[in-house]
C-alpha cells in the first residue's frame, strides 16, 4: 500500500543537502563536467515527480532473515508486527537478478539507516566517484545518466529510515504505477485497520505469466514459521495443506512452530 510517511524522512534528509547551495553546486559541477546540464535536468525531473512519488509509491516491506532464525524467527519482529493477532513469518529466497521483477516493474532495495551527516557523506562519495569516472560517464548516453540520477534520488527518499530502526534490516519492494506500470499487477480496494485503501498485489505465480517463473511462490518459498499463538498445531495443519495444494514439495517439513517465549 502507499503511505506518504514512508518517504518523508528520506526526502527531508536529501532536501537538506540540496537546499545547501554550496553542496548542490558541488554535485552539479561534478556531473555537468561529464554530461552538461544532466544534474539540473535530473533534479527537475525528480521535482516534477515528487508529488506522485510521495503519494503513489506502493511499498511492501520485508526483513532480512538469518539462518540462525530458521526455527524461531526474530523476537523484535514478533513484537513489532501483528498486535494481538496470530503472527506468521514467510521466509522466501528472491533471485538477485529476476526477469519476474522486471516484468512486474518492481524494484527491491535495502533500507539505509543513516543519520543526516551520514547521508551527506554518501552523496559526497557519489560526487567523488563521478569525478574519478568522468571519462566513462562522458561516453554514456545523456538520457541514461539523467535516469540514473533520478532513480538514485527516488531510492534515497523511499529507502532511507531513522537509524533507530536498524534492527529491522528491512528491504522494500517498490511499485510506481503512474510512472512505470505493469499489466501483470492488479489492484483492489481493501479495508486494513478500518482504513479503505488501494492495494497492489504481486502475482507470484508462473500461471499468470511465464515471465514470472523465477518469482513463482513454489520456487522462492523456503519455510513458514508460526509465531506465538494458542493454536499453533491447528495452524500448522492448515498451512501444510495450503502449501501442498499449490505444489510446495515436502510442505510438512517446511512449516515450523516457534516456541520463542513471548506473550501472544
Amino acid at each position: 500500500m502507499s503511505d506518504y510517511r514512508e518517504v518523508q524522512h528520506g526526502f527531508e534528509l536529501l532536501n537538506k543537502f540540496f537546499s545547501d547551495e554550496a553542496k548542490k553546486k558541488e554535485f552539479s559541477t561534478a556531473l555537468d563536467a561529464c554530461s552538461p546540464s544532466s544534474a539540473s535536468e535530473a533534479i527537475e525531473l525528480f521535482n516534477q515527480w515528487w508529488s506522485d512519488t510521495q503519494f503513489n509509491t506502493y511499498i511492501a516491506s520485508v526483513s532480512e532473515h538469518d539462518e540462525k532464525e530458521d526455527l524461531y524467527g526474530r523476537l523484535s519482529m514478533w513484537r513489532a508486527f501483528g498486535a494481538n493477532a496470530t503472527r506468521v513469518a514467510i521466509v522466501i529466497g528472491v533471485p538477485w537478478l529476476s526477469a519476474g521483477a522486471l516484468a512486474l516493474n518492481l524494484s527491491l532495495n535495502p533500507v539505509a539507516y543513516l543519520t543526516e551527516n551520514e547521508v551527506h557523506e554518501e552523496i559526497k562519495t557519489v560526487v567523488q566517484n563521478i569525478r574519478e569516472n568522468c571519462d566513462f560517464l562522458a561516453s554514456v548516453d545523456r538520457s541514461n545518466i539523467v535516469g540514473s540520477v533520478f532513480n538514485m534520488l527516488v531510492a534515497g527518499v523511499t529507502c532511507l529510515k531513522h537509524e533507530g530502526f536498524h534492527e529491522e534490516r528491512e528491504w522494500r519492494v517498490l511499485y510506481a504505477p503512474n510512472r512505470d506500470a505493469s499489466p501483470l499487477m492488479e489492484h483492489s480496494t481493501e479495508i486494513i485497520g478500518g482504513v479503505p485503501q488501494i492495494v497492489y498485489k504481486v502475482p507470484l505465480d508462473v500461471n499468470v505469466s511465464e515471465n514470472l517463473a523465477d518469482m513463482d511462490m513454489v520456487r522462492i518459498f523456503d519455510r513458514l514459521i508460526i509465531g506465538p499463538s494458542p493454536y499453533p498445531w491447528v495452524m500448522y495443519q492448515a498451512f501444510v495443506a495450503a502449501l501442498s495444494e499449490i505444489g510446495v514439495p515436502k510442505a510438512n517439513e517446511r512449516v515450523f512452530v516457534s516456541d520463542i517465549p513471548i506473550r501472544a
